[in-house]
Formats: C-alpha cells, structure tokens, sequence
C-alpha cells in the first residue's frame, strides 16, 4: 500500500497553489507515495475588516495549521517562508524549502512603472509596514492605504478604488499567472523584501525522520541558507511582519551577502546595513548585522514603530 501524506494549506488560492506545487514536486520524485490535501482557515484569512498591525502577528496564518499538525490531522503544511514566525513552536520544525522565486516586490498602478513615475501626492495601497515605512522614505508625499485579502481580491479591489498603485510580491502574482498586472519590478535598493519572501516552506513534526527524507529530495539548499540568515536577523530583533523590517540574503561569488532594512512608519528614520560571511555562518551573519543596526539606533526605531502600529485605525480598502 502507498504511503499516504497529509498536507495542510490555506484555502486562498496562492496557497492552494504552492502546496499543489509541493505536492507536484513530491510526487515526481516519489511516485508510489499517496497525497492528500487539507484545507484549513486561519485567523489571517477570516479576519479581512482590520489591518494586520491591529490583529497581531504571531501564528497569524500558521496557527490553525501547526495545531493540525499536533492533533495528528496533517502530517504537514505548506506555508511562505515569510508568514511563519522565527520561533517555531516546540516539536516543530522545517522539513524543506523550495527554490526561491524572484524575492522583489512589484508595482501595481494605472500607468506608473516605478515609484518615481507614481503623481505627486498619490494613493498607494498595501498592507505592510515594511513597504509603507520604505515608500514614505524614498516619497514622503504618497498618501498610503491599507489593503487585506489574497491577492486576486486585492487586485480587484484596487483597479475599483481611486488608488494610483499597489505594491505586492511579485511571487504570488507570477504563481497565480497575473504577470500582466505588473506595472514595474521594484529594485530591491528601494525596497528590501520580507524576510523568506518569495521562499515556500514545508512545516513538519521535528521527530518524523521518515517524512523529512521524503522531503529531502525537493529541498533547495541556497534557499534554506537564504531563508536561515534573513530568518536569524529577524529573531535577533524580535520583529514580526507587523515591524517596518526588511532583509535579503543573496550568493555573492561563494559568500552569502546579507542586505537589511530597519525604519519607521511615517518613513522618517531609516537604517540599512549589510553583512557579508562564509556560507556556513547564516545565522551567524543574521546576527551580527541585527546587532550592528540595532546599536546604531534600529533599538530606538524599532520600539516607536511597535507604538506608531498600536495606534494605526486599522482601517483598509
């Protein structure tokens, strides 16, 4: 008889689609193993009315499912590298990463390409600090609007709204074949992603010896050492998606290069800092900048975005 695995998902469709892309992947290495997968709602879906900074962020959209794991209803779950929290809970633990997608944001307008082409005073919709605090940095004029939902619903929402961009990864609208709502790639100078953006992770029971080797053969070791890395700095800080924090590894000739961001809300302080090590030492390097930013001030920084994001309406689109 097969084997037969489990995998739990998020019902949107961007979801959806990255466990069925592990599942696919699985499978042609496997072809004798069984899958199903299950689908389960999570806080961060239901609660579309408020911005994320107002909910909270931990296990936001993880939660429901590592309880899933627990109870023994999946054997596993399938989430973006950058929803799930950098402390996992005990007993968990990442079973594989996929191959990382093109990790930059992208703007979405009505005619703008970059930024610098948006008009002045214009309306931007995102839901991320991160992206809010970087926008107001490079112009301090753009009026920002918060925005929920997957992505084709933000699309949708934004081409009905009086915006005149949206800012989104530009992985989940490549996997989801909306290419042609891109406007512009955004450079990562401009803005640096969240951290594992772009990266699709396999969440496991740390004791299942047997499904972390069948996961084996789908891992892609430069994405776990990038993921590992960016993964390292955040946890430094103590951050979460709801804190204007951005980071990218990247592979520059043998050593991994590490590019963060630190700053706050209104865009009025920024930091950003870079650290370069030997591609053995992620966590180390995640560490060391985390450091450094935070004793060239990120500390104070990062304590009134906590206070700013506490106070926002919490209203979107």
């Amino acid at each position: 008889m097969a084997k037969l695995v489990r995998i739990g998902t998020r019902t949107s469709k961007l979801a959806l689609w990255q466990t069925e892309k592990v599942k696919r992947d699985l499978q042609a290495k496997h072809p004798d193993i069984e899958i199903e997968i299950v689908e389960i709602s999570t806080v961060g879906d239901e609660k579309l009315d408020v911005s994320l900074s107002k909910i909270g962020d931990k296990g936001l959209f993880t939660k429901e499912l590592e309880t899933a794991i627990f109870e023994g209803r999946i054997d596993c779950a399938v989430h973006s590298l950058k929803d799930l929290p950098t402390i996992l809970p005990d007993g968990l633990s990442i079973g594989a990463v996929t191959e990382r997608e093109m990790p930059n944001d992208v703007l979405v307008s009505k005619g703008a390409r970059t930024i610098d082409e948006l008009p002045t005073g214009a309306l931007v919709a995102t839901g991320s600090l991160r992206r809010t605090s970087q926008l107001l940095s490079l112009r301090p004029d753009l009026r920002i609007i918060g925005i929920r939902g997957n992505v084709p619903t933000r699309v949708s929402k934004f081409k009905a709204s009086d915006c005149d961009g949206m800012v989104l990864a530009f992985a989940g609208l490549k996997r989801l074949g909306l290419d042609a709502e891109i406007g512009g790639v955004i450079p990562v100078e401009q803005l640096v992603p969240a951290v594992g953006q772009g990266i699709i992770a396999v969440e496991i029971r740390s004791e299942d010896a047997e499904l972390r080797d069948l996961l084996s053969s789908i891992e892609d070791s430069e994405a776990r050492v990038f993921g590992e890395t960016e993964r390292a700095f955040l946890r430094t800080l103590e951050g979460g998606c709801q804190v204007p924090i951005g980071a990218l590894a990247t592979n520059i000739d043998g050593q991994v290069s590490l590019s963060a961001f630190i700053g706050a809300i209104d865009g009025s302080k920024t930091l950003r800092g870079t650290e370069i090590g030997e591609w053995g030492q992620s966590e180390d390097i995640g560490f060391r900048l985390a450091n450094r930013l935070l004793a060239e001030g990120g500390d104070e920084i990062l304590e009134q975005a906590r206070k700013a994001a506490g106070e926002m309406s919490g209203e979107t689109l």
